[in-house]
């Protein structure tokens, strides 16, 4: 028997019939068909007991392609407000739509800081006026995400932050992040964190090796990010907050984390696309769009990184979605900005692992759309019964040939140009709306 909702007349309904179905809360990977009412999935069906159709549902034949929950994708910078020339929240939520991405958690990583409950209400505001996908605005642990003094976490909770985070600037003073830490908790208050060292890490262009030795850039230990976990770590076994790692990009920092898991705390680790699908061999000729933070690591941590996202000990994939313009990149490496825009590829890159049989296609949305919902204590990511139908419809077969130039970003520094991917997005439907069609 289907999953069904009670029926409701005054709502019309949309049916999304012969698509394959991956469902990364049960693992499957399946031909069925659901149907949407008043933005929710209101049934489910399998090939042994389709419905006749209604008359007034509107059918959507999905030919055989991939249905799966919308991305959640946690790190997007929008910057908004000072540096609106990069990316504006109509340009990222035009790209999060084109992505697949239904839902955005944004860095307040901005000129200024998102730290106050004024600027916060300005960016939801605008951001609910100009992006077409659900935006859910991070603020600053610290003021100006300076490390010195802590946020006023609970006025911007009840502002609507769904996250504290200084993003990149490690709060170096370990008293002042174990009392934010404890106020976090106090609150119930999500603490995103970047695990490095910050004194070994800083000026790094590359990981430490032969490869940044013969090109000669400044470079950093993986040891590092193990160092900057093993910290955050310790103080979250003092004060039991709520914790997520952005990215864990080495194989090092895996031990550590398998053991705070092991002990009870409460942590979650992420990790970006360009980490999962790029190795630190793809800078050579000093290209600057293959500049991200933390830098590019060897192929064994790529390995290792995968491994954990197959077996749930890194529990999340992410775009890190940082624009940068190209004054900024079209610079020698070592002084070029760090960041690459993502939001339209992190789908087909993340593809990838499934066409090289790495990771299968529920794995990857379990990682992409179930699990960082479940951290921000969202409703979305399933497919189930009653949650919301934000859903992207794709083709993983589709092949492609990247061109940046067509990106709806307004900043273009992406390091799959000129890439060949397989996987292209058909349809991204927010609460069962399109708001994206590929023509």
């Amino acid at each position: 028997m289907p999953l069904t909702l009670p029926d409701s007349d005054d709502m019309t309904q949309t049916f999304i019939t012969n698509a394959r179905l991956i469902d990364p809360e049960q693992g499957t990977d399946s031909l069925g068909a659901l149907l949407i009412r008043n933005g929710c999935i209101t049934a489910i069906y399998d090939q042994t007991n389709m419905p006749d159709c209604h008359v007034d549902w509107q059918v959507i034949d999905a030919g055989g392609k991939c249905l799966a929950p919308g991305i959640v994708d946690i790190g997007v910078k929008v910057c908004e407000p000072g540096e609106r020339h990069k990316e504006s929240y109509r340009s990222a939520g035009l790209a999060a739509a084109a992505g697949g991405v239904t839902t955005i958690a944004t860095r307040p990583d901005t000129l200024p800081a998102i730290d106050s409950p004024e600027v916060l209400e300005f960016v939801a505001r605008r951001a609910n006026e100009a992006a077409p996908v659900n935006v859910l605005p991070m603020a600053a642990l610290t003021k100006g995400r300076a490390g010195k003094e802590m946020t006023e976490i609970g006025f911007l909770m009840d502002a609507g932050a769904i996250a504290f985070t200084d993003c990149d600037h490690v709060v170096q003073n370990t008293k002042v992040f174990s009392r934010a830490l404890t106020y976090a908790r106090a609150c119930g208050a999500l603490v995103i964190a970047h695990p490095q060292e910050p004194i070994l890490s800083a000026g790094a262009a590359a990981t430490s090796g032969k490869f940044a030795s013969l090109y000669g850039l400044p470079a950093v230990s993986p040891m590092a990010e193990r160092m900057g976990l093993d910290r955050d770590i310790a103080l979250l076994e003092m004060t039991g907050a709520r914790y997520h790692a952005d990215q864990i990009t080495t194989a090092r920092a895996l031990p550590a984390l398998e053991r705070a898991k092991r002990n009870g705390l409460d942590i979650t680790a992420g990790t970006s696309i360009h980490h999962l699908t790029l190795n630190e061999l793809d800078v050579s000729g000093y290209r600057t769009f293959f500049k991200v933070k933390p830098p590019l690591r060897s192929e064994e941590d790529r390995q290792a990184v995968i491994e954990a996202v197959r077996s749930g000990l890194i529990d999340i994939i992410c775009s890190m979605h940082t624009p940068q313009d190209e004054e900024s990149k079209r610079l020698p490496f070592e002084e070029a900005a760090s960041g690459a825009v993502a939001l339209e590829t992190l789908l087909p890159a993340a593809l990838r692992l499934y066409h090289s049989g790495a990771l299968d296609l529920p794995t990857l949305f379990r990682a992409m759309s179930l699990n960082p919902a479940r951290r921000l204590g969202l409703s979305a990511g399933r497919l189930a019964v009653g949650a919301p139908a934000d859903l992207v419809l794709f083709d993983a077969d589709r092949p492609l040939v990247l061109d940046r130039a067509k990106l709806q970003s307004k900043s273009k520094n992406t390091p799959f140009d000129g890439a060949r991917l397989q996987g292209k997005v058909l349809s991204t439907f927010v609460s069962g709306i399109p708001v994206y069609e590929a023509s």
